[in-house]
């Protein structure tokens, strides 16, 4: 699979695509204004204890108040249970964690680990999103390019995509050779597998020697306020995706390509000539097509090469994707056409959750298989077109009526939470209220109101479309209402109004 990475920096923004066979993969954004804040690491102060919830929220100097639960609060780093041997990098590590401290969740309540003006470190795991302020954690973790050091904890774990147990077992003894007495756990990274031992021993020395820096900055920070910033966006994509499997890098800021290629020379001097500076007056996403990926990727309905479709909604609870056959008819039997039509959905529903970072709970309503074999087919594709997806997600059985479960773990805001906002107009329930039903409420406002307009002038403003549908197919309707209410309605349009929007008037 031949993929590049694309960097577009301007002074606003850093946009980083993943390329796949020509094919937009997945999408990073970072806006200036609203720079990301997973793996930063605060000093804050516990504001609130909620035992109902067994969680607490963290004032950590954001807009708004951290969320920690009580399996993110370490009690004591050197009872925690020890690292799962199938671990898999930073994000699935936390999880981990979380899965691993819950044995003293039951036994010990939030109130006796935390009490309100409390001061306490804590790391965010998951971005804001929507009106909830960030969750954070107490198991911090420090990534790097080859490992990631994790100073609560004191065993050493392998990620679970080394397979090869020598070299699983090579790497953990390299690890624990090198590693100072006392001084935490780490997880060795993917990317590891075949690294010389000098270029790890390396990493490990600069996790070391900035988790001592951030902890000196913390005896002399003030509460709330940061102790420690992660990576701009472009170098942690670099650092956590730009193995050997991404054949080069091109970025379109001559200021950005400096900087990157002093990362480069820090952590990855064998790939520095794989790095690109874009310098054509054609812009770097024009030229490969990303734009118009990113405004496909907004849209609700997604057409298959068949003919059929999806129809992807974002609520606050869930996500939908229902599967639709659309134009395509078949050749032969229904349920050729059906299973066709679901297994090509199966990997347009995946690339769109990757492309679109769509996490939380999901429910796909694929189109109804009666036979039992087929079924198994689709869910059988499903669960391996996942396996190729780096975010953790979880899948229950096709159901009777053909419907799959699954969540998706959640560390950022989705595509269209980053790049839209709610509609003024409709109020984000995606949709209006019709023509005639606003026609047909304001002759109800009227009527209502007819003491009031009895005899006299009434002058009406609304919406242009409405005051159409007024003057024409239901003119009827305002004569009948002049002569019943005896009054004269004057209609006027205003160009600046919403359509469910009107005012009425006494002349």
């Amino acid at each position: 699979m031949q993929s590049i990475l694309l960097i577009n920096v301007t002074s606003q923004e850093t946009r980083v695509a993943l390329v796949e066979n020509g094919v937009l993969a997945e999408l990073y954004l970072e806006r200036n204004r609203d720079r990301g804040m997973v793996g930063n690491i605060y000093k804050g102060k516990v504001v609130r204890v909620l035992p109902g919830m067994q969680a607490s929220f963290v004032d950590v100097g954001l807009e708004r108040a951290s969320f920690l639960y009580v399996t993110d609060v370490l009690a004591n780093p050197r009872e925690l249970m020890p690292f799962s041997e199938e671990s898999e990098d930073v994000e699935i590590e936390r999880a981990d964690q979380r899965e691993r401290s819950r044995y003293f969740a039951g036994d010990v309540s939030i109130q006796d680990l935390l009490r309100e003006g409390q001061e306490v470190v804590v790391q965010v795991a998951k971005e804001p999103v929507g009106t909830k302020g960030a969750q954070v954690t107490t198991h911090l973790s420090l990534p790097g390019r080859y490992l990631v050091y994790m100073p609560t904890m004191h065993r050493i774990g392998i990620s679970r995509r080394i397979e090869n147990e020598k070299k699983r077992a090579a790497l953990r003894k390299m690890v624990e050779k090198t590693r100072p007495e006392g001084a935490g756990g780490f997880i060795v990274r993917t990317v590891s597998e075949d690294q010389p031992e000098k270029d790890i021993s390396a990493d490990m020395q600069y996790l070391l020697k900035l988790w001592a820096d951030i902890q000196e900055r913390t005896r002399r920070a003030s509460t709330p306020s940061i102790v420690h910033q992660d990576l701009s966006l472009d170098l942690k994509v670099i650092r956590d995706i730009y193995t050997d499997e991404v054949e080069k890098l091109i970025v379109d800021s001559p200021e950005q390509y400096q900087e990157i290629m002093r990362f480069m020379n820090t952590f990855l001097s064998s790939r520095r000539q794989t790095v690109e500076l874009w310098e054509k007056e054609e812009s770097l996403f024009e030229h490969y097509g990303i734009e118009y990926e990113i405004n496909r990727a907004l849209d609700r309905k997604v057409w298959l090469k068949s003919g059929g479709y999806l129809v992807i909604d974002q609520t606050e609870a869930l996500t939908t994707v229902d599967v639709n056959t659309g134009r395509y008819v078949g050749k032969r039997h229904f349920e050729d056409t059906i299973l066709k039509t679901n297994l090509e959905a199966v990997k347009e529903v995946v690339y769109q959750l990757r492309l679109r970072n769509i996490g939380g709970i999901i429910i796909i309503d694929f189109i109804d298989m009666a036979n039992t074999q087929n079924r198994d087919r689709v869910f059988q594709t499903l669960e391996a077109a996942l396996r190729r997806d780096k975010t953790k997600s979880t899948i229950l059985k096709i159901s009777e009526l053909g419907l799959v479960e699954m969540t998706r773990k959640r560390t950022r805001e989705s595509l269209s939470q980053i790049l839209c906002e709610p509609c003024p107009y409709c109020e984000a329930r995606g949709f209006v209220k019709s023509r005639e039903t606003v026609c047909y409420e304001i002759f109800r406002e009227i009527r209502k109101m007819a003491h009031q307009y009895r005899g006299q002038g009434v002058n009406l403003f609304v919406h242009p479309e409405i005051a159409d549908l007024l003057l024409e197919e239901e003119r009827a309707g305002v004569e009948g209402l002049e002569r019943s209410l005896d009054l004269k309605l004057q209609v006027t349009a205003n160009n600046n109004f919403h359509q469910e929007q009107y005012e009425i008037s006494v002349i």
